[in-house]
């Protein structure tokens, strides 16, 4: 199943990528958003847009951390961040336990996790702060897409 929302045509010629595989732990979830970060630097981004990235990206990386694989339970996850011009597509996956119902898990409020604290705003706040998102996940793990385009000069399409 996969639910896009959002959208930004990646037209334009990749012009860099990088990957990174990192262990499901808590305290890793800083080095990966700044990583993320650090490379779309070179699009020049306000720090508005640098903001939203940041926090997009902890979001994602958190729910793989706590819904993929379970706090204190080993796992990887896998960043890969392409540039487009003025857009950055940033894929965020894990190998866990995968979504049941991503319809549901994408509503504002809603988590598989009531007695823990949990806010149920992880995808609305992706999706709020990014140009747009895509959420696959089929059991055996779960893709979250990030799309953030930046603000361009005129010659430039996303």
């Amino acid at each position: 199943m996969e639910i896009e929302r959002g959208e930004c045509r990646e037209g334009a010629e990749k012009i860099n990528e990088m990957s990174l595989v990192i262990r499901s732990r808590n305290e890793n979830e800083a080095f990966a958003r700044n990583c993320v970060c650090a490379f779309i630097s070179s699009l020049n981004p306000k720090i508005s847009e640098m903001e939203d990235v940041k926090t997009a990206v902890s979001e994602a990386f958190t729910n793989c951390v706590v819904h993929g694989y379970g706090v204190g339970k080993d796992g990887e996850i896998y960043i890969n961040v392409s540039l487009f011009g003025g857009l950055a597509k940033i894929v965020i996956r894990d190998s866990g336990r995968g979504i049941i119902d991503i319809e549901r898990a994408i509503q504002p409020f809603y988590t598989s996790m009531p007695n823990d604290d949990r806010s149920g705003l992880g995808f609305t706040i992706m999706e709020t702060f990014m140009t747009g998102m895509r959420v696959e996940s089929n059991g055996n793990g779960t893709t979250v897409t990030l799309y953030k385009a930046f603000e361009r000069t005129e010659n430039e399409e996303c």
